[in-house]
């Protein structure tokens, strides 16, 4: 009996009518799905957290302790991205690359075994991994493949673990195979897909990735209906895919045919969210036109201690949450070196909503405003701050020649102000009681003198890190008088208190003529404080006793003594004199958490035991940048808050980055009964037990104990009155030599050749 082709076309176009009626009904489920639940995923389910390579932004790439810290720092269900390699033997190893010399010591134990291969159509030399048998390998250990990161894990020998070693061993409820170079493993008769078909028998394969569409091509058909789900790996927009020619960004215009083959996609971040300059530009539509066509979509290059864009003020968190909590979508996972950071974004913090309540109590206090997105102490700064959610801010006093107090960071204009490059260079003194460098000093310029300066955001990392802060902004605000904040966080509805750093003032006193006691109390007074017109919550802080002694006689404002020493403990003879000036205690970090080499090595009583004594302790200064924290903290800011404020019981953050901290006080995980790993505090010194012994820091003396002695002091002088000066104009006249050339003496050039560049440092 012969065919009827016009049979065979009517069977045709039922197939094709129930495929699409099947599609549509399939979607409409989504819909219902993803209408109710808060997620802007595809499904409508919570965001995929991917661990590459286990938690590698800690431990070594693919080794069995970053895979296996995965399940004790993340969310349940994490999945384990693996990098598949084979060997010359044609076995399956989880190892970050083709090429071995970056990620493994193979160098140190194969000297002379470096080979040459087109890869990608590239040249390239170093040691791969089709020129060892798996046995080849037994001996050689993995190592930290980025170089910013600790390596006092690789004398622990961590071996090359095979696919199936990793899948038996930990039993990963997800487990996400990505397949980098499928061609070139063919190019040398070496087939990714017979080792897949096999392995998939006894390995429970999730996810199967690639940048290659033949790959899928090949393999698609060979799995059957229970077998992984297979993402499209696209490559940076301009790199050219292999099987089609075209590039990447070109495929990314064709979802549909991506769809095709695959049912997700893995992406790199700047598909969705582009970046110029360092700058966020507005989202794109890719995942609405990803999640239209019926593909998941999946982030990849999300790394804690990688630069990432200054619209998120060093925070990895905030970065994590523009790509699952924006209000317009939500990509479908993410790929973390750092999945416990992953996991405390779309768990803890999410959908918290502007309105969500404070679930933990302690200040959030401004380190002059939020000075990690401005210069500090502007009124952008102090703006900013309280928008970020800052109970209290800060004004760091300082005192201008003509007796005007304004708030700056530092005494010496050289630290935060262009003051080096102004007309007042030439006023450069130098005062032992202040500093051993010469600078040009608050006091030797009148106010109307310091407002043409511009201000200086402060980059504390810049030197060793060329880590810096919002450069677009780097010089951007204004400086405000005392009075002018005071009445800034007097107008707040959202701030608490303010809170009134007073240093220097014998110096002032006695050399000066300067009274800044007498210039704070007068402010205040007139800014309305005194009188109870305000329910502002006003603090006066020093590290001077005499200084707040002075307060405490003249003032019922609430008095905090700064303790700038590190120290491990203060004598109860000691706390009990502190009582007598001061309602609260500021000390530093490390005089919670002592470190040696970026680890934390314990932690001292001392938040205990002045807590004891009724003193509020507050802690300082907590900043964004990965390279402020320990290792133990993850390179995550959020992660030292919560150690310090639910670890060790802290009373508040002293900040750069308010907001970071206020976030942290709504986060959700906070009121549970039994927290999740991600936000348990850290435990100090946990680290070190699992260093390796030669890699472990040198023991360090003890830090000092803080006597009686240290904090009495004799009471402040009375204020002398200064001897009328000629105040130096702008510019420096000098002497006249025969010549006509003016006269400027040598240490007066000196001295502003090193605030000059110092000052170029700090920029």
């Amino acid at each position: 009996m012969r065919d009827n082709p016009t049979m065979h076309g009517l069977q045709a176009s039922k197939f094709l009518l129930l495929a699409l009626i099947l599609i549509q009904l399939l979607s409409t489920q989504l819909f219902a799905q993803r209408s109710k639940s808060p997620w802007q995923t595809l499904t409508g389910d919570a965001p995929r957290i991917i661990a590459r390579g286990g938690f590698s932004g800690l431990l070594p790439d693919s080794s069995i302790d970053a895979y296996s810290f995965v399940s004790q720092t993340s969310v349940p269900g994490a999945v384990l991205w693996c990098d598949v390699q084979l060997t010359k033997d044609a076995i399956g190893i989880c190892f970050p690359d083709v090429k071995m010399m970056n990620a493994s010591h193979i160098q140190d134990v194969y000297p002379k075994r470096k080979n040459s291969y087109l890869l990608n159509g590239v040249p390239t030399q170093d040691w791969f991994t089709i020129d060892f048998n798996f046995k080849d390998l037994t001996n050689v250990f993995l190592k930290q493949g980025i170089l910013s990161r600790s390596d006092a894990f690789e004398g622990n020998n961590y071996a090359i673990s095979t696919v199936k070693d990793i899948s038996t061993q930990l039993k990963p409820e997800g487990f996400w195979l990505n397949v980098q170079h499928d061609a070139f493993y063919a190019q040398h008769n070496l087939s990714m897909s017979s080792f897949l078909l096999s392995i998939s028998k006894t390995v429970i394969i999730d996810y199967l990735s690639s940048p290659e569409v033949n790959f899928f091509r090949n393999i698609g058909s060979r799995f059957g209906r229970n077998g992984p789900k297979f993402v499209f790996r696209f490559l940076e927009k301009d790199d050219v895919e292999v099987s089609t020619n075209q590039t990447y960004g070109s495929l990314a215009g064709n979802l549909t045919f991506v769809k095709t083959f695959a049912s997700g996609i893995l992406v790199p971040k700047s598909y969705i969210w582009p970046v110029e300059s360092q700058y966020l530009l507005p989202h794109t539509s890719f995942v609405q036109d990803a999640h239209k066509a019926g593909l998941e979509v999946y982030a990849s290059g999300f790394a804690n201690d990688f630069d990432i864009a200054y619209n998120y003020s060093f925070d990895p968190l905030a970065e994590y949450l523009s790509f699952v909590d924006n209000g317009d979508f939500s990509v479908d996972g993410v790929l973390s070196d750092f999945p416990l950071t992953a996991s405390s974004a779309v768990d803890c913090f999410s959908h918290l909503g502007s309105n969500a309540s404070s679930q933990v109590d302690f200040l959030v206090i401004s380190k002059n405003g939020a000075s990690g997105d401005y210069p500090g102490c502007t009124d952008l700064a102090y703006t900013k701050a309280i928008e970020d959610g800052a109970d209290v801010i800060d004004c760091s006093l300082q005192m201008s020649s003509d007796g005007i107090p304004f708030c700056l960071s530092s005494i010496n204009l050289g630290d935060s102000t262009n003051v080096v490059q102004s007309p007042f260079r030439n006023r450069s003194t130098n005062v032992p009681e202040i500093g051993s460098l010469s600078g040009i000093y608050s006091f030797s310029l009148a106010w109307t003198e310091i407002q043409t300066l511009r201000p200086a955001i402060e980059n504390p990392y810049s030197r060793e890190f060329t880590l810096f802060r919002n450069p677009r902004e780097k010089s951007s605000g204004k400086f405000v008088t005392l009075s002018d904040f005071l009445n800034l966080a007097k107008n707040s509805s959202s701030l608490t208190g303010v809170l009134i750093s007073v240093e220097n003032a014998t110096y002032l006193r006695e050399k000066q003529g300067l009274d800044a006691v007498k210039a704070v109390l007068d402010t205040l007074t007139e800014a309305g404080y005194s009188n109870k017109t305000t329910t502002t919550r006003v603090m006066i802080q020093s590290t001077n006793s005499s200084v707040l002694v002075e307060f405490k006689k003249q003032s019922r404002y609430e008095t905090v003594y700064k303790v700038e020493e590190v120290i491990r403990d203060i004598l109860d003879s000691a706390i009990e004199d502190i009582k007598k000036f001061a309602d609260a205690v500021v000390i530093g970090k490390k005089s919670v958490f002592p470190t040696s080499e970026s680890f934390t090595t314990g932690q001292t009583k001392l938040v205990e035991r002045l807590q004891k004594f009724q003193l509020p302790v507050y802690v300082e200064v907590f900043r964004n940048e990965f390279v402020s924290q320990p290792w133990d903290f993850f390179a995550d800011a959020t992660v030292e808050i919560n150690s310090h404020v639910t670890g060790a019981g802290i009373n508040g953050t002293i900040t750069d980055f308010p907001l970071t901290a206020a976030r942290y006080k709504r986060n959700s995980c906070l009121t549970r009964k039994d927290p999740p790993p991600y936000m348990i505090p850290v435990q100090p010194a946990g680290l070190l037990t699992i260093v390796s012994p030669a890699s472990l820091p040198p023991a360090e003396a003890p830090n000092p104990v803080i006597t009686d002695a240290d904090v009495t002091e004799p009471p402040l002088p009375p204020v002398t009155a200064r001897a009328p000066t000629t105040t130096p104009g702008p510019q420096s006249t000098g002497g006249k030599t025969p010549n006509g050339q003016t006269r400027v003496t040598l240490s007066l050039l000196l001295s502003a050749f090193a605030t000059v560049f110092a000052s170029l440092l700090l920029m």
